[in-house]
């Protein structure tokens, strides 16, 4: 199979994943792509491609700026806006991590995306505990967005 068959494939399988995720999921594959993108702009940043660090880190802020939107803070309460406010900065420290070039913004930015999606893993899978057992627990699940992260 030749490389843009490949390619294809690939970009089918991840769009009816996205198409079937519950809103949990997304969040997570959220979380990935960001990861992802960071972790492609470190490399970047290592090789000196000018093109593609700005790539990556627009991509990477791109995914911030859709958990900003997607979060309720209305309905989250104080954790709500701490994670807002944590994700403001994140967004800034890619922002400068653009600018300057700079791998260790990104490693940080990148290690704070890391700590929560497992936050969220662990919070999803107590709430599906929870859930099998019975228990009405609130649920944390964010707002559903629109950002296509696939330039």
């Amino acid at each position: 199979m030749d490389e843009r068959l490949t390619q294809q494939a690939q970009d089918t399988y991840r769009i009816n994943q996205i198409q079937m995720a519950s809103k949990e999921q997304l969040l997570i594959i959220t979380y990935d792509i960001g990861i992802r993108s960071c972790n492609a702009a470190e490399k970047a940043i290592a090789a000196g491609d000018a093109e593609q660090i700005n790539s990556n880190l627009q991509r990477a802020q791109s995914v911030v700026r859709e958990l900003m939107v997607t979060l309720n803070v209305e309905q989250g309460g104080e954790v709500a806006s701490s994670l807002m406010r944590l994700y403001d900065f994140m967004y800034c420290q890619l922002v400068d991590a653009n600018v300057k070039h700079d791998t260790n913004i990104v490693r940080n930015v990148r290690s704070m995306m890391e700590e929560l999606k497992a936050t969220w893993l662990e919070a999803i899978a107590k709430l599906k505990k929870e859930a099998a057992k019975g228990k009405k627990s609130p649920a944390i699940t964010p707002q559903a967005g629109g950002t296509n992260f696939a330039y």
